[in-house]
C-alpha cells in the first residue's frame, strides 16, 4: 500500500480553528495561513480551489505539511504572525529586505525607565515607538523630546550605574532618590537639562513616573495631553511663587510649539489614525505609512516588500499589517486602506486588544483621507523606485530574466535582443503591425517600427497579416538595411501556436533559422517549435515579467497606430464630405472637440453649440458620424480586432 495522498492526509485534518504550514520536499516551510477550520480550508489548496495566482505554482512545491489547533481564531491569527516570524516562508509576505528598523523605546521595567533608540528584537518589559524608516528622524525626535520632557537615556553611564544599585538593592525602590543621593554623582546631561537628575538622587519615583508618562503620551502623539499637564504645572508652580520652574515649564511648552510648526496639519479636528498606500511592481511592492496624530502628520514611513502583482492586493495589505503592528505599540483608532479585507473583523479585534480600545479598518472613498491615502501611495511609489535604484534591483532582475529565458526557450544564448510583431485591426480596416526592440532586456524605441498592411483584406486575417509584416521585415534589404538594428535572438508573435506557425513559414520561405516562439493571453503560455506542450514560465518569475513587457509593449504600439490611422481617415472621409463643412468649420469643430472620437460622442445641440456651425450643418454631422458607427462597428476605435 503506498503512502496516502495530500488530499487523503489532510481529510484526516481536524476541523478546529489553527494554523497550517505547507513543507516543500526538504522538509522547509513555505507557506503558513490561518483557519477558522482547518480541514476545509486545507482542502482548498490541494483541490486548487483557492483562485489565488500562486496556488498552483505553490502546492507544485509542497510535499508535506504540520498544523497546529488553537481555541478561537483570534488565537489563529496571533500564531499565525508568530509562525511567519519564525520561518520566513517564501510564499508568505514579508519585508524584502528583513533588516531591523529604527524604534524608541521606553525601559519600562526599570525602577527608572530610561529612553533610547535601538534597532533590537522587542524585550519584555521594554515599549516600543515606531517604526522608523529614517535612523537620524529618530534620533532627532529623542533629541527634541529630551529637551521639552527630561528623562535618562538608556545610553548614559551614570543611569547604568544606577540601575545596577537599585538591581541589587531592590527593597530600596520606595526610597531609591535618597540611596542614589548618597552613591551616585550627577550626569552631563543634568547638567544641561536634558536629563532629571536620577543619578544624583535629585528626583523620585512618582515625579519621573510623570515625565514617563508623558513621554510616552508624546511618542504616542497625544501632545494635546503632554501640553495641557505642563500648563498646569506652570500655573502651580507660578501660584506657588517658584517663577524658576515655571520659567522651565514655559521653555518646555515653547519647545512643544516649535515642534508643532514642523508637523503639518492635515486635518482641523482631532483625527487618529494610519493611514496606508501601497505601490506594487510585478514581484516587488512597497507600503507608505502615514501616522496622523490630533490631526497632524507625526511620522511617515516606508517599507519594501517581497510580493508584488503576483500576490492579490487583500492578500499583500492583510499580511502587511499582520507584520507591521506586530511590531509597533503605536495603535491608532482608525486604520486606512485602499482595499477591503475579508478578515477585517478578526485583525480590528487583535488591534483593540494591544491597543486597549476599539479599532477600525476603513476604505475612504473620497474626502481628505483619500487624498491623503492617494499621497501614501505615491509616497510608496517613489520609495521603491529608490530602492530599485539603490539596490541595482531592476539590473539584477533583467539578467535573471534573460538567463530564464535562455533555458526556458533552448536558446543558445540569452536573447539581448528581442524583436516582437504584433496586429491591429478593426474588421480588416486599418490593419496595420507593431515591431518592438528590447535590447538587454530594455526597450529601445530608436528600432521600434511600424507597418501598414498592404495586403487587401475584407476581414480580419492575423496569419496573412503576420506573413506579410514578417516578410518585409526580414525580407534581405531590410536585413541589409542598418536602420532596422541587427539580427534578433529572439522573435516573439503575439499569439498562440496559428500564428507562430505562420511566422515559421515565413521564416522558412526567406531561408532564415531565428529562434521563434509565440505568447498567447489567456494564460500567458509559450508555444515553441520544438514541443506541442506550451512552456509555463512560474509566476512572477523575472522571465515571465520581461516575457509579458515586451508583448504588452508591442500591442500599445500597434493599437496606437492603428487608432491614429483611424482618426485621420476619419476626419478625412466623414467631416469633408459633409456638405456645408468646409476648411474653417472644420476647425472650428476640431478646436472645440479635440478629436473625432468626442465628437461622435457629442449632441446635435452641442455641435450646433459650435460657434460657426449651423444647425442643419450640424445635424449634416452627427448622421455621418452615427452612419460611420453602424458602418465599421463600436465607437471605442480600441474596441475592435486585434
Amino acid at each position: 500500500m503506498g503512502e496516502p495522498t495530500l488530499a487523503e492526509q489532510v481529510a484526516l485534518v481536524p476541523t478546529d480553528p489553527g494554523c497550517y504550514l505547507w513543507k516543500d520536499g526538504k522538509g522547509e516551510v513555505v507557506y503558513v495561513g490561518k483557519a477558522k477550520n482547518l480541514r476545509a480550508r486545507m482542502r482548498q489548496y490541494v483541490t486548487l480551489q483557492d483562485d489565488r495566482e500562486k496556488i498552483p505554482l505553490m502546492m507544485q512545491v509542497v510535499r508535506s505539511f504540520d498544523y497546529v489547533v488553537v481555541g478561537s481564531e483570534h488565537e489563529a491569527l496571533v500564531l499565525e504572525r508568530n509562525l511567519i516570524a519564525q520561518y520566513h516562508p517564501y510564499f508568505n509576505v514579508d519585508f524584502k529586505d528583513d533588516k531591523s528598523y529604527p524604534y524608541i523605546a521606553i525601559t519600562e521595567s526599570d525602577v527608572f525607565p530610561a529612553i533610547k533608540y535601538t534597532r533590537e528584537r522587542h524585550r519584555k518589559g521594554t515599549r516600543y515607538f515606531g517604526p522608523y524608516t529614517d535612523a537620524r528622524a529618530a534620533r532627532e525626535t529623542i533629541d527634541t523630546l529630551r529637551k521639552v520632557i527630561p528623562i535618562c537615556m538608556a545610553t548614559c553611564v551614570e543611569w547604568k550605574r544606577a540601575r545596577r544599585l537599585l538591581e541589587k538593592s531592590p527593597e530600596q525602590a520606595s526610597v531609591a532618590n535618597l540611596m542614589l543621593a548618597e552613591r551616585c554623582r550627577p550626569c552631563f546631561d543634568y547638567h544641561v537639562g536634558r536629563g532629571p537628575g536620577v543619578c544624583a538622587g535629585m528626583i523620585d519615583t512618582v515625579e519621573y513616573a510623570r515625565h514617563v508618562r508623558q513621554v510616552e503620551n508624546f511618542l504616542r502623539g497625544n501632545r494635546s495631553q503632554v501640553v495641557g499637564e505642563l500648563t498646569e504645572q506652570m500655573r502651580e508652580a507660578a501660584a506657588d511663587l517658584d517663577f524658576e520652574r515655571a520659567g522651565r515649564l514655559k521653555a518646555r511648552l515653547d519647545g512643544l510649539d516649535a515642534l508643532d510648526d514642523r508637523q503639518q496639519v492635515v486635518f482641523s479636528s482631532g483625527v487618529n489614525a494610519d493611514l496606508i498606500g501601497f505601490y506594487r511592481e510585478e514581484t516587488i511592492s512597497c507600503a507608505c505609512v502615514f501616522a496622523v496624530r490630533e490631526g497632524r502628520t507625526v511620522r511617515s514611513v516606508e517599507f519594501v516588500l517581497d510580493k508584488g502583482l503576483d500576490t492579490g492586493e487583500e492578500e499583500l495589505v492583510s499580511g502587511f499589517l499582520k507584520r507591521y503592528y506586530d511590531e509597533t505599540a503605536d495603535v491608532p483608532a482608525e486604520v486606512d486602506l485602499p482595499a477591503e479585507l475579508e478578515d477585517a473583523e478578526l485583525i480590528e479585534g487583535w488591534l483593540a486588544e494591544k491597543r486597549g480600545h476599539s479599532v477600525r479598518l476603513r476604505r475612504p472613498q473620497r474626502g481628505e483621507k483619500r487624498r491623503l491615502l492617494d499621497m501614501a501611495s505615491a509616497n510608496a511609489r517613489h520609495a521603491l523606485m529608490r530602492y530599485m535604484v539603490r539596490t541595482g534591483y531592476a539590473d539584477d532582475r533583467t539578467n535573471k530574466a534573460l538567463l530564464q529565458l535562455e533555458s526556458a526557450l533552448a536558446l543558445d544564448a540569452p536573447p539581448m535582443r528581442i524583436e516582437c510583431f504584433d496586429i491591429s485591426t478593426l474588421h480588416g480596416h486599418f490593419t496595420v503591425a507593431s515591431m518592438v526592440v528590447f535590447t538587454n532586456g530594455r526597450p529601445d524605441k530608436s528600432q521600434y517600427r511600424r507597418f501598414k498592411i498592404q495586403t487587401p483584406l475584407t476581414e480580419a486575417n492575423d496569419f496573412v497579416s503576420m506573413s506579410e509584416v514578417l516578410g518585409r521585415r526580414y525580407s534581405p534589404e531590410r536585413m541589409a538595411d542598418e536602420r532596422f538594428g541587427s539580427r534578433p535572438d529572439l522573435l516573439v508573435v503575439d499569439g498562440g501556436k496559428p500564428q507562430l506557425t505562420a511566422a515559421m513559414e515565413q521564416l522558412a520561405e526567406l531561408g532564415l533559422d531565428i529562434p521563434v516562439c509565440g505568447l498567447a493571453k489567456s494564460d500567458e503560455e509559450i508555444f515553441v517549435p520544438w514541443d506541442e506542450t506550451p512552456v509555463v514560465l512560474p509566476s512572477g518569475s523575472p522571465s515571465l515579467y520581461l516575457i509579458k513587457q515586451v508583448r504588452d509593449e508591442s500591442h500599445r504600439f500597434a493599437i496606437t497606430f492603428h487608432r491614429e490611422l483611424r482618426d485621420k481617415a476619419m476626419t478625412r472621409s466623414v467631416i469633408d464630405d459633409v456638405p456645408g463643412v468646409g476648411p474653417k468649420r472644420k476647425r472650428a469643430l476640431m478646436r472645440r472637440f479635440g478629436s473625432i472620437r468626442r465628437m461622435r460622442g457629442a449632441t446635435v445641440e452641442e455641435l450646433a453649440a459650435t460657434p460657426g456651425i449651423p444647425a442643419e450643418v450640424a445635424t449634416a454631422v452627427w448622421q455621418a458620424l452615427r452612419a460611420w458607427d453602424e458602418r465599421d462597428g463600436p465607437a471605442d476605435p480600441g474596441a475592435g480586432e486585434d
